[in-house]
């Protein structure tokens, strides 16, 4: 599973340094070439429109003067973009998805069909140049009468993968809102069952798997969706998923778990997690905090890259936690409660810990789910390949006293918030 960090908030796309360098500080590896930062939403609206902005007038300086609009001049998206990638080459990061340029979910242009054809094209180029595995191409929806929807997008995609298998590219669906009147209503592969029915029968016609799903979790809180049926309907199908808090009513990008009402996260990441991991999803997790990264000072940058960082690895972990229970021969567990209890609900019979611990001495001699409850001194008598799962909220505090006891083993923490 690859954590993907979004540049959007953090990088300037003409001068990337300092945000590429805020990356890399954080210790990302991995990053996404969102063609929207050089095409933007806002630009494709103003297509074929009287230009008013600075560097279009007489008086704009030489400099401004030589601006690349890529919605003019399609091809010259691959010169835009190389500041940014000689930035992440210098610091060792690689852009493993890129993002097609797009259209606003306000807009209400029906003229631009052929210019994003063209667009996601030099988007198939720049993904094989770069090494891009993925590109994510938001469905036709501007324009299209109900009940068209899949034949027209059928066309558009379609004629896209002759350019995506050249490149040796997979492109990406995503579930999309509409707005109507101000309304944010599900759009085009909101409904799980539409964007599987959609994938696999362009898969079909395109005779190899050749199109794959990124699940936007920002648009299905926006449109009151259920992630875990979500997640499981789609299984797969999900190469990507897009990590992004909301407040339910607007588009944003916010760090997850920092969108709240009452002490409780607005969306709902405990049934993206189940659904996730039901499927054994094991693709690129993308963190988008845009809104976030431009609210906090640039002076903060660091504390909060590492702070995001530490957010998607925990995803990664809650996902994949069988995959981390797999990687020891051996285990015990500290802690008799609740925790252990539901570990050995969940995984006790595929990975049989050897006995529990507690620092409650009334419990030595007892058994928990038929688990020998032992004096965590036994924890010193450990081979040393035995790792040792702390079951208990306290896991900073238990760890120091493990470690203040001289034992060396292993010490991971589990955790059942996502039980």
């Amino acid at each position: 599973m690859n954590i993907i960090c979004s540049p959007a908030g953090i990088m300037d796309p003409v001068f990337p340094g300092q945000g590429v360098l805020d990356m890399a500080g954080a210790g990302f590896e991995n990053t996404v070439l969102d063609l929207t930062m050089y095409c933007s939403p806002g630009e494709l609206e103003d297509v074929g429109k009287p230009q008013t902005t600075a560097w279009k007038r007489k008086e704009a300086a030489p400099e401004q003067k030589k601006k690349v609009l890529i919605s003019e001049e399609p091809a010259g998206l691959s010169h835009e973009i190389k500041p940014f990638l000689e930035k992440c080459a210098e610091s060792r990061i690689e852009a493993s998805v890129a993002i097609a340029p797009c259209l606003k979910w306000t807009t209400r242009r029906e003229d631009l069909e052929a210019l994003l054809t063209q667009l996601a094209q030099e988007s198939l180029k720049v993904c094989g140049q770069t090494g891009c595995r993925y590109l994510i191409v938001q469905p036709l929806f501007s324009g299209v009468a109900k009940g068209e929807e899949w034949e027209k997008n059928r066309g558009y995609f379609l004629e896209l993968a002759g350019y995506a298998r050249e490149n040796g590219v997979q492109i990406l669906l995503q579930n999309q809102c509409r707005d109507i009147n101000g309304h944010l209503n599900r759009g085009i592969c909101s409904a799980p069952e539409e964007a599987a029915d959609w994938i696999d029968r362009l898969n079909r016609e395109a005779g190899e798997e050749r199109f794959g799903f990124c699940m936007d979790v920002g648009t299905y809180n926006l449109c009151g969706q259920n992630m875990r049926e979500a997640a499981v309907t789609l299984g797969r199908r999900v190469k990507a998923v897009i990590l992004r808090d909301c407040n339910g009513r607007d588009k944003s990008a916010m760090l997850p778990f920092t969108c709240v009402n009452r002490g409780r996260s607005v969306t709902d990441w405990l049934g993206l997690i189940r659904g996730l991991r039901e499927t054994g999803f094991d693709g690129e997790l993308i963190l988008h905090f845009e809104d976030t990264a431009c609210a906090f000072s640039p002076l903060l940058r660091p504390e909060l890259m590492g702070l995001a960082k530490a957010t998607a690895e925990y995803f990664r972990w809650q996902i994949g936690i069988e995959n981390f229970l797999k990687k020891y021969k051996s285990v015990v567990l500290f802690g008799a409660g609740r925790m252990c209890r539901n570990y050995m609900k969940c995984y006790g019979e595929k990975y049989q810990p050897l006995y529990t611990c507690d620092n409650n001495p009334e419990l030595w001699g007892t058994k928990v789910c038929g688990l020998p409850v032992k004096d965590p001194d036994c924890l010193k008598e450990l081979p040393e390949d035995c790792a040792i799962l702390i079951c208990n909220i306290f896991y900073r505090e238990i760890e120091q006293q493990l470690r203040a006891m001289g034992v060396g083993n292993p010490i991971d923490y589990f955790n059942d918030e996502y039980m």
